[in-house]
């Protein structure tokens, strides 16, 4: 960080966002409300960044942000900005990312962490070289903020459910599931990457990674795309993503995962569902439930055994002292406050926000072997751990 923000210690830190659509909204409203509930460094929304000028202004008075603007270079050089989030497109992570970490700024960034493993190398590099300056980078992986989840991973980090045997993890959605579904950027690799691989596999395997500790040293995957062409601008346009994608993944610990996930699955809206079996115990997750974990204690006699229900609602679970009385549920839009709450306090202290984008690369490569297993046809790619960025 420059000397003139490290000796201005007094001022609030400012917040610049660029991108305003789906998860700008969601973004947006953590920004609006984490210092209401939590307790953080001051800081002051400045500038909405888009590049639509009418469309960005817009959203910048209906999100509450002072400003906006259409030129995130010209934002990165503002002294009053320390604080860049960046919610735009994946094709446009790795420079903007890259640069806001050279100007000095602390960076969120949503995920997957890039389009390519090359892309996300360049930016692991990047944030390592200005974690040694005291800036801080995140990836935002907003679903290791469920509370529920957060208590899986404590109960298996505490031997709950004894040796994890096998995790079935499967993402599913339905907003592609009509072939008439317009075409998108998120539809074109050329911006978007991957389709429902980058979109969702990649909370799918980050999840099995935070919830186990663990990493993966085997991959075997497909891809399919199940309605190739999509109505565009100018007629018929080529869907050149994928519309679902499955993956076996052999884990450093002994343990296999399955992977599946779809944005064509008729009837499913927003469903991750996670369950993980060890030899001593199994857990069950939903996140169309999200207030809810399934808990079995194998150890008990088997009469008294089977799934418990516990709502993670208490005050002595993870960030729930901040919010309502017990039973009150929190939604959706409350991982992403947490995951500011978090960004936040690690700047603070000088800590090292976590899912850094050495982990988003580890995710970035996992979904780059999926696609390589699946163009070779079932082959299985073996994955090794890198050398440090």
């Amino acid at each position: 960080m420059n000397s003139k923000k490290s000796n201005d210690s007094a001022r609030p830190l400012g917040v610049a966002m660029i991108g305003y659509s789906f998860m700008g909204k969601a973004h947006s409203n953590a920004w609006r409300n984490v210092a209401a509930y939590f307790e953080v460094p001051a800081f002051e929304r400045r500038v909405l960044v888009g590049r639509d000028a009418d469309g960005v202004a817009a959203a910048a008075a209906k999100y509450g942000w002072p400003e906006s603007a259409t030129d995130w270079r010209s934002v990165l050089d503002r002294d009053d900005v320390d604080i860049v989030d960046i919610c735009a497109p994946g094709f446009m992570h790795a420079e903007i990312a890259i640069a806001a970490l050279e100007a000095g700024k602390h960076v969120l960034v949503e995920k997957p962490l890039a389009n390519t493993v090359a892309e996300a190398e360049a930016m692991a590099r990047a944030a390592t070289a200005a974690r040694e300056r005291g800036i801080q980078s995140m990836v935002g992986f907003n679903y290791r903020r469920v509370p529920a989840l957060m208590l899986a991973r404590e109960l298996i980090s505490e031997g709950r459910v004894g040796t994890v045997r096998h995790v079935r993890a499967a993402y599913l959605q339905d907003w592609l599931a009509d072939e008439t579904a317009s075409m998108s950027w998120r539809l074109d690799k050329a911006t978007a990457g991957s389709g429902a691989l980058g979109d969702i596999a990649s909370h799918a395997i980050d999840q099995v990674l935070f919830l186990l500790g663990d990493r993966v040293t085997e991959v075997s995957g497909r891809t399919h795309t199940f309605t190739t062409r999509r109505p565009g601008a100018d007629g018929l346009e080529e869907v050149t993503v994928d519309d679902a994608a499955w993956a076996t993944l052999s884990l450093g610990s002994g343990a296999i995962a399955s992977v599946e996930v779809s944005r064509v699955a008729t009837g499913q809206k927003n469903s991750l569902k996670l369950e993980v079996y060890g030899d001593k115990g199994s857990i069950l997750f939903d996140l169309e439930d999200l207030n809810e974990l399934g808990f079995l204690d194998a150890t008990l006699p088997v009469r008294e055994q089977g799934f418990r229900r516990i709502l993670v609602n208490e005050p002595m679970h993870p960030f729930l002292e901040a919010w309502w009385p017990q039973g009150h549920i929190l939604g959706w839009e409350h991982t992403f406050t947490h995951q500011i709450r978090d960004f936040l306090q690690a700047i603070a202290a000088g800590g090292h926000p976590s899912p850094s984008f050495e982990e988003g690369l580890t995710v970035q490569r996992v979904l780059a072997a999926v696609e390589e297993s699946s163009a070779a046809k079932s082959a299985i790619i073996q994955l090794t751990e890198p050398d440090a960025p």
